[in-house]
């Protein structure tokens, strides 16, 4: 699944906008303007290729009007004479070739009476009198009554050249009594469809150029630039605009008709149009122009790589110019960033630095004096917590007096069970929060005792059973009077718990291993080590030696081992000191020794030291 990143840096955000209102609307101009462009040059062009078949359409028209007035004035002239007798003139077939001679276009010339000898005039260079007899004959057979008939465009074979069959009737009384026919060149309408250019079909397409040709009614091509296309009579019909002319025929005279073309191996869009030429009624031929689109419309292609070009070009300029004025405008927000960063560590000893006159400028100046104002708030906020924090700790160890105060043989135990927890702690490893935590804790373990009667804690004998069970209520009355107070939450497992024993025979929960808190664990062994190390009524205070002894012999019973191997190493490191209380003894006093005291069923590490 794709993740959005946490961060955007605001240097592309600038440079984004940069080249959004910059490129987009350049390249969004070009594009309209390419494509109107494109349509306005398509209908140019389309509107220029229908001018052009329609002008090419009666240039052949106007030819082939021509020669049939030639024969027609022809036939006329005969007929004005009165008939055919100027034909047994010997000199008439001389005649009738000089004629031949003063028009090139005119490739035989025949005067064919009914019933009588053709006379025939031709160019042997370019056709036979075989080919002229065919074509003689082909139209004669269609003449039938007046009006000039006009054959389709044929090549003629000997000649290599495409010609055209016209005829004419001779008539008299409203009779045919000859015909005259002329063979005319189509030279003419081949270089009409050439249009100047000696290239090729595909050279033609290729530069986008229009091709000019012009097919029969069989839609075959009599005329085309490439003369071997006409010379082989290749049917166009697989032409689009081909077949859309043979299926209106004369109906419409010329026409735009868009279409697709095979050009190798893929296909091209293509803009075609053509016009129909009357040479008579039966004769049509229809003039044809094809134009490749995409080569037609290579000047908009170009334009549009061009506005590509100058797209990319002021992409350029735009990311270079923006990143030069976009890092400048961040690198302000970066250094208020980082100031900020810093700031929320802790650390108030660097400025921010932005220089500039801008509105970013005074806002580094304001940072700057917000930071000023923080870090002295803080610091007042921290000598307060300190003085807070001293003036708790001075209430505790006044509180800690106060209890320890009550007996004048334990004065300074809390003090001293507070300094032997924390060296343990720290043997420990534990962090600073904990140790403090711990110091606090042992500091009030025996806060429970003020709710202790003082018959009972200043007693200097055994105390009976029922005084023991009172006695050892004393973290409970701790954990009653400190849990109503928020602020105490943290200490109150070494206040309530510091007497549980591993083994699970400790009290007032009767818990076991580690389901003891950490923190009473560890100020049960020093609130131990304290009880055996300084003198009481019922006890007198064991060396040193003799103390740690008797610690690791209720190593898995009542205290944790690791605790004990830790304050161990404390005593070792001279980290703990036993505590000296000396206490003055009443020589009247039956209570000699301390087991004395107790009742027959503890010893002195069962009982008083179990509560101390």
């Amino acid at each position: 699944m794709f993740e959005l990143p946490s961060r955007i840096r605001l240097l592309y955000v600038v440079l984004a906008v940069l080249l959004l209102v910059g490129l987009l609307p350049l390249a969004l101009a070009g594009v309209l303007l390419s494509r109107r462009s494109a349509d306005e040059l398509r209908a140019v062009e389309g509107r220029y290729q229908a001018q052009l078949v329609q002008d090419k359409a009666r240039q052949i028209e106007l030819y082939g009007q021509r020669y049939r007035d030639v024969v027609s004035g022809v036939a006329r002239a005969f007929e004005i004479a009165g008939g055919i007798r100027l034909l047994s003139d010997a000199g008439y077939d001389a005649r009738l070739q000089r004629t031949l001679q003063d028009d090139p276009n005119l490739i035989a010339l025949a005067i064919c009476p009914v019933g009588g000898e053709i006379h025939l005039a031709f160019q042997p260079e370019l056709i036979k009198r075989e080919e002229v007899d065919q074509r003689v004959g082909e139209v004669l057979a269609r003449m039938s009554t007046r009006g000039v008939i006009v054959g389709r465009p044929q090549i003629i074979r000997s000649g290599q050249e495409m010609g055209l069959t016209i005829a004419s009737p001779v008539m008299k009384d409203n009779e045919i009594i000859a015909a005259v026919v002329a063979v005319v060149s189509f030279q003419e309408v081949f270089k009409a469809v050439q249009q100047s250019s000696s290239k090729s079909e595909r050279e033609l397409l290729a530069e986008g150029l229009p091709v000019v040709f012009v097919v029969d009614q069989n839609g075959k091509a009599v005329a085309h630039p490439d003369a071997l296309v006409a010379f082989s009579e290749r049917p166009m019909t697989d032409v689009k605009v081909v077949q859309d002319w043979l299926e209106t025929g004369a109906q419409v005279q010329s026409a735009l008709a868009p279409f697709t073309l095979e050009r190798d191996g893929r296909v091209a869009p293509m803009l075609g149009s053509y016009a129909t030429v009357e040479l008579d009624r039966n004769s049509l031929l229809g003039v044809i122009a094809i134009q490749d689109e995409a080569a037609a419309l290579a000047s908009v292609r170009d334009m549009r790589n061009q506005t590509l070009f100058v797209s990319l070009l002021a992409a350029t300029l735009a990311l270079l110019i923006g990143f030069y004025f976009a890092e400048k405008l961040t690198r302000p927000v970066r250094e208020l960033a980082a100031g900020a960063r810093r700031i929320a560590a802790g650390d108030f000893s660097r400025r921010v630095k932005v220089p500039g006159r801008t509105e970013l400028g005074e806002l580094g100046s304001s940072f700057n004096q917000m930071t000023d104002q923080i870090e002295q708030f803080v610091g007042d906020l921290q000598r307060s917590a300190n003085e807070n924090h001293e003036l708790f700790l001075g209430t505790v160890k006044a509180l800690a007096a106060v209890i320890d105060g009550k007996d004048p043989y334990t004065r300074g135990h809390s003090e001293r069970v507070s300094r032997f927890s924390v060296a343990t702690a720290q043997g420990l490893g534990l962090p600073e929060t904990e140790i403090e935590r711990i110091r606090i804790s042992a500091l009030l373990h025996d806060v429970g005792k003020i709710g202790i009667d003082d018959s009972i804690l200043k007693k200097p004998s055994a105390l009976t059973d029922e005084e023991f069970q009172i006695m050892k209520s004393h973290p409970q009355k701790g954990y009653k009077i400190m849990s109503q107070i928020p602020a105490m939450r943290d200490f109150l497992p070494g206040m309530y718990m510091h007497h549980e024993m591993v083994n699970g025979q400790g009290y007032p929960q009767g818990l076991k291993g580690d389901e003891i808190p950490l923190q009473a664990r560890v100020v049960s062994v020093a609130d131990t080590f304290d009880a055996m190390t300084t003198e009481r009524p019922y006890q007198r205070a064991m060396d040193l030696d003799a103390a740690l002894t008797r610690l690791k012999s209720f190593v898995d019973t009542r205290y944790d081992a690791r605790v004990v191997a830790a304050f161990i190493a404390a005593c070792e490191a001279g980290k703990i000191r036993p505590g000296v209380t000396r206490v003055r003894r009443n020589k009247t006093s039956p209570f000699r020794n301390p087991e004395e005291l107790l009742p027959v069923s503890q010893t002195p590490s069962d009982s008083r030291l179990a509560i101390s």
